[in-house]
């Protein structure tokens, strides 16, 4: 069993595309927008997701919910964590080894937590 998807909600979608849109830039993902409730960034076999919720409440981030993408080396870690911040994230951890991985934490700008290590 492997997981396929994640996603992350949302109450402003062209605020967070953008973001999102930016923050991915150089990683290959494909964007894909099939409704005007989601957009995907589609990679090899996975995809990330920003959603407004199908319930129609405000989008909340969950206490302890965090999404990782590894990014194969620290130079990268550091880069992309540098570019959320200047893309409105948050600072959640600065760049450095943690046990066996080098990673960074940020939150993006409704306030999920990301997770960048190599």
């Amino acid at each position: 069993m492997r997981m396929n998807y994640f996603v992350v909600g949302t109450n402003d979608m062209n605020a967070a595309a953008r973001f999102y849109d930016s923050l991915f830039e150089d990683s290959g993902l494909n964007r894909i927008a099939p409704s005007d409730r989601m957009t995907y960034w589609l990679g090899e076999d996975f995809a990330f997701a920003i959603a407004r919720p199908f319930d129609e409440k405000p989008a909340t981030n969950g206490n302890g919910t965090m999404v990782g993408f590894s990014l194969g080396t620290a130079e990268a870690v550091s880069r992309l964590h540098d570019r959320a911040i200047e893309l409105g994230g948050t600072c959640e951890g600065l760049p450095g080894q943690r046990g066996p991985r080098f990673s960074a934490y940020v939150r993006d700008l409704d306030g999920n937590k990301l997770c960048f290590s190599d």
